[in-house]
């Protein structure tokens, strides 16, 4: 039987529940949501799975994102482990191309994955991404410039943006 660990990471604007797994992180949550919102995504995700909070095993994952916070870490070095469709995990790869303070559109993502008429498409593989802010979706907006949907609430999204825009012009190696 697999162990998924969990915790709470506290930020500015509530806390979050974060898990992993054996191979990485697998689960960023939303603020407000609930350690049963938690829970019925972990069983949904891995049936097989025991649930145990474990402040220590998430430790490292914490701190990478509590730099990012702060505004001292615009990249994250720890494996995820995130199951999707291969249309999901393309999507999500490409997500991470997005550079650090800077923003593009769903049309932008599905010409970037070659299939510019998927743009829908784009956008439903991008809601379902498990892995909030260490994969940016928040960095994808209308093409308009409108601040769109997003899991994590469309006042998360702008706070991570504003966040991203007031530290873009540091240069941290990591």
């Amino acid at each position: 039987m697999h162990t998924v660990d969990w915790s709470v990471l506290q930020y500015e604007n509530g806390p979050l529940y974060i898990a992993k797994t054996e191979n990485g992180l697998c689960y960023v949550g939303t603020p407000g949501q609930s350690d049963q919102d938690l829970l019925a995504w972990i069983q949904k995700r891995f049936p097989k799975a025991k649930l145990a909070e474990n402040p220590e095993a998430l430790k490292p994952y914490i701190q990478e994102l509590q730099e990012y916070f702060k505004g001292a870490r615009q990249t994250f070095s720890f494996p995820a482990d995130v199951n999707g469709t291969p249309f999901q995990q393309e999507i999500w790869t490409a997500l991470k191309q997005i550079p650090y303070g800077t923003t593009c559109s769903y049309s932008d993502i599905a010409e970037l994955i070659q299939r510019p008429t998927a743009v829908r498409a784009v956008g439903t593989a991008i809601g379902a991404n498990p892995v909030l802010i260490t994969v940016p979706c928040h960095r994808v907006i209308g093409k308009n410039g409108a601040i769109t949907g997003y899991r994590g609430g469309t006042e998360m999204k702008q706070y991570l943006l504003q966040l991203e825009a007031k530290y873009r012009a540091n240069d941290f190696p990591n």
